[in-house]
C-alpha cells in the first residue's frame, strides 16, 4: 500500500492542493487543467518549485527516491529524449539490460542504435517505458502518457502498461483528463476540482454512478467529446 496521508501545497497564502489518497494497486487522478494534477506529481517526485510551500505525509513500505523507487512516464515522448543522441546512450544501463527491457515493451533490440527522430511516437513511448522500468520503480507515475499519440497507438500503450504492471507489480498513479481511459488501467479513481478531491471510489462505481454534480458534468462532457471525435 502507498498512502498519501496529507498533501497540502500553498502559494502566497492560497491553497493550491489539499488532498489525501491511497494507492492499493492502480489509482487514477482525474481533473481539468489547473485542478492540481501536475502539482501532485511534482510533489511525489520532489520537484516542486522552492517558492511553493508544501506539506506531505506518506505512509509506505518504501521511501520515495526519484529515478529509483518512483519514476514517471511523461506526457510527450517526442520531447522527452535528446534527438541527437542514440537510444542506447540515453538508457544509462548496460546493453544487456537495455535489450532485456526493450523486449519487455515488445521492441527490437536494434532500436537501441537508432536516434529518436527515426522512431514513431508509439515506439518512443515504449522506449521511455522501458527506460523507466529498468530502474525497477515501486511506484510508476503516468503524466497523460498518450496525449501526443493517435487513438490506436494510445490503446496499445495503455494495454502494455497494464500488462507490465501485472508482470512486474509496481503501483500505478495515472494522472489524466481522459476519464474513459481510466477503465483500461485503474481500479480506483479520484476526481479533482481546484486542488480538492470531490469524488472518490472504484472506477466502475464513479463512472457509472457519480454522486456530485461536478463529477456528473465532467464525465458527461468527456464521453460527449470522445463521441464527437469517433
Amino acid at each position: 500500500m502507498f498512502r498519501v496521508k496529507k498533501l497540502r501545497i500553498e502559494a502566497s497564502g492560497t491553497t493550491l492542493v489539499d488532498i489525501a489518497f491511497t494507492i492499493e494497486r492502480s489509482f487514477a487522478l482525474v481533473g481539468q487543467s489547473g485542478s492540481g494534477k501536475s502539482l501532485t506529481l511534482k510533489a511525489l517526485l520532489g520537484m516542486l518549485p522552492a517558492e511553493l510551500g508544501a506539506e506531505m505525509e506518506i505512509e509506505s513500505d518504501f521511501t520515495l527516491q526519484q529515478g529509483k523507487t518512483v519514476s514517471i512516464v511523461p506526457q510527450n515522448p517526442f520531447t522527452a529524449l535528446s534527438p541527437l543522441t542514440r537510444i542506447m546512450d540515453q538508457f544509462f544501463k548496460p546493453v544487456a539490460v537495455a535489450e532485456r527491457f526493450l523486449k519487455h515493451v515488445e521492441l527490437d533490440k536494434n532500436l537501441l542504435f537508432r536516434y529518436p527522430s527515426e522512431l514513431s511516437g508509439g515506439q518512443l513511448q515504449r522506449v521511455i517505458i522501458a527506460m523507466v522500468l529498468s530502474s525497477e520503480p515501486k511506484l510508476l507515475l503516468l503524466d497523460e502518457p498518450t496525449t501526443a499519440l493517435d487513438s490506436s497507438t494510445k490503446e496499445s500503450i495503455l494495454k502494455l502498461i497494464k500488462k507490465l504492471q501485472e508482470q512486474v507489480g509496481y503501483r500505478l498513479l495515472y494522472v489524466t483528463h481522459d476519464i474513459d481511459s481510466t477503465k483500461m488501467l485503474c481500479d480506483e479513481i479520484a476526481i479533482l476540482k481546484a486542488g480538492r478531491i470531490v469524488e472518490e471510489g472504484s472506477v466502475s462505481q464513479v463512472l457509472t454512478h457519480p454522486q456530485t454534480e461536478y463529477a456528473k458534468k465532467l464525465i458527461a462532457s468527456n464521453f460527449k467529446y470522445r463521441g464527437k471525435r469517433s
